[in-house]
Parts: structure tokens; C-alpha cells; sequence
């Protein structure tokens, strides 16, 4: 079954695992057939932080105030399958990332209240979410500090799509010091995971 994916980038360094688990992953979605949409936060220069602006607009009728988030949140409602790329920070995701999920997962869009008032999530097309990480450290390293960013992506993320969303993890540990071998193993167990979603 072909599906709408967006692909949310986040690779603050340009490195050559980076460019090479990018075109891994878009290769791979494009081969099973997907349409896929790829947000490159670093290359659009999305901002890191909420303005004064769009915080005092958060909680009214019109929380969607600049035309980068609007862009994000109009390609989030529309897909079925969502993947991040990311370099990882002390563990969790990086700046431009965290900036991005504050800014785009607003009321309205990543939560609705039902007629009780009681809240609802806003983004329930979302079928599969898929995160993708290189580390800087080892596997021990970060799961001493409980994985933050993997965290955010398959479990509070998904509070905003419903608990029937399916989710996916792929990390390469040490990615700076990496062999050739090992880089070569995590494309291609990633390339396969992605082809066969």
C-alpha cells in the first residue's frame, strides 16, 4: 500500500553519514512506491525558537502565524507516515528540531477538544511514525540518560496521533567514529526497514 510520507530533517552538521542516511531514506520511501515530502528544517532556515508573537497567539482561534509553520502544519495534515532524521544532541533531538515540534504541534493541529471538552488527537491520519538518529556516543551513553529524543518521537509525539500509530526506530551509536563496514550495515538495514513499510 502506497502511502503520503513527509520526511522532517534535522542534521545541524553536514557530515557524510548525514547526506548518506538522507538519501537512504528518501531512495528507499520513493522505491515502495511513496509520496514523499521532505522538510529540511537546517536548509529552510526554520527558526529554533517561538517568537513573543506566535506565544501570545498560541491558545487563540488563529495560532498559526507565520508562513514556515504554515507550510509544516499544512504537509502534516496531509500525510499518513512520518519520519525525522537527526543528528543527536546530549541525547535528545536538536534545537532546530525541538523548535519545530513547539511551533508546528500547536491547538488546532496536534490536538482538538471534542464536544466535552476533553482533548482529542488532531493528527489521527498519522498510521506510522519512524524516527532516525545518529549518535555522537555510545548506545550505553545514551540510554543512561533514557533516550530523550526517542522519546519524543515515538511516545509523546504520538499523543498526537493516536495510540493505534505504529512506530519505528533505526540509531547508529558513535556515527563520528564509525567504520565503513558499520556505516555501510545501518544503510542498509535502515534502506530495508523503509522499503518494506
Amino acid at each position: 500500500m502506497t502511502m503520503r510520507v513527509a520526511v522532517i530533517i534535522s542534521e545541524p552538521e553536514v557530515t557524510v553519514i548525514a547526506g548518506e542516511v538522507r538519501r537512504t531514506v528518501v531512495a528507499a520511501l520513493e522505491r515502495g512506491g511513496h509520496t514523499v515530502t521532505v522538510l529540511d528544517l537546517d536548509a529552510e532556515r526554520f527558526p529554533t525558537v517561538m517568537t513573543a508573537a506566535q506565544r501570545r497567539a498560541y491558545l487563540t482561534q488563529r495560532p498559526i502565524i507565520t508562513t514556515e509553520v504554515e507550510r509544516s502544519v499544512e504537509v502534516l495534515r496531509n500525510v499518513e507516515v512520518l519520519v525525522f532524521v537527526y543528528g543527536s544532541r546530549l541525547s535528545t533531538v536538536p534545537p532546530r528540531l525541538k523548535g519545530w515540534l513547539e511551533q508546528v504541534l500547536v491547538p488546532g493541529v496536534a490536538f482538538v477538544l471534542d464536544d466535552s471538552g476533553r482533548l482529542r488527537p488532531g493528527l489521527g491520519q498519522v498510521r506510522r511514525i519512524i524516527g532516525v538518529a545518529t549518535h555522537a556516543e555510545s548506545w550505553w551513553e545514551i540510554h543512561r540518560y533514557r533516550d530523550a529524543g526517542r522519546r519524543t518521537i515515538t511516545r509523546a509525539l504520538r499523543l498526537n496521533t493516536g495510540l493505534f500509530t505504529r512506530t519505528g526506530w533505526t540509531a547508529l551509536y558513535r556515527a563520528g567514529s564509525a567504520t565503513a563496514e558499520q556505516r555501510t550495515a545501518f544503510l542498509s538495514r535502515l534502506d530495508h526497514r523503509l522499503e518494506r513499510l
